[in-house]
């Protein structure tokens, strides 16, 4: 009976933590990384024993679904980062403007949570995809382009980045539901 009683609240706490996880890369942070971790965690446990099992733990977490949790968390990392550099260059922007809408990116997030705190989650991506414009703007100009395609390269990258952003935040949502089918469906 208390097996199943630590058992059930610690799949509960599992999911809840996997929930802020999903809200983190709703901000524009590393949840996945944190539901990976937290989901790790709690697999270790139940095949160590520690749940008060049997010892082989067994069941609700496998190796299997590790696996794709961590292949699913490098997918959300590549959608996020690839986005607004793919979008730079589709508008055919050059290498610079890349890699500077996906710093604008990052920097853009930091300064739209900070200066957007009014509007929690909206602000960071609002951030997010400002900063990937710009700065691809300002890489394209730094490399001697013209206002007029340095533009649409920004506009580009700023696309991409809210694509990547949404990606990223489908993907961490199907991580969640992989952890609970993994704990309801043993």
């Amino acid at each position: 009976m208390l097996d199943t009683t630590v058992l059930i609240l610690v799949s509960v706490l599992l999911l809840l933590v996997n929930a802020v996880g999903v809200f983190l890369v709703a901000l524009q942070l590393p949840g996945t990384w944190l539901m990976l971790g937290a989901t790790v965690a709690v697999a270790w446990w139940r095949w160590n024993g520690w749940s008060g099992g049997d010892g082989g733990g067994g069941g609700l977490i496998t190796g299997w679904t590790l696996l794709g949790l961590l292949i699913l968390a490098l997918l959300g990392e590549l959608v996020e980062f690839l986005g607004p550099a793919l979008g730079a260059v589709k508008e055919k922007s050059s290498r610079r403007a890349a890699v500077l809408a996906v710093v604008g990116g990052v920097t853009g997030a930091i300064v739209g949570t900070i200066l957007l705190a009014f509007l929690p989650v909206i602000g960071t991506l609002i951030g997010a995809v400002v900063g990937s414009g710009l700065f691809s703007i300002l890489g394209d100009l730094w490399a001697g382009r013209e206002w007029e395609p340095a533009l649409r390269g920004g506009k580009g990258a700023a696309i991409g980045r809210f694509w990547g952003a949404l990606g990223k935040l489908i993907i961490a949502v199907a991580m969640w539901v992989v952890v609970a089918g993994a704990l309801l469906w043993p």
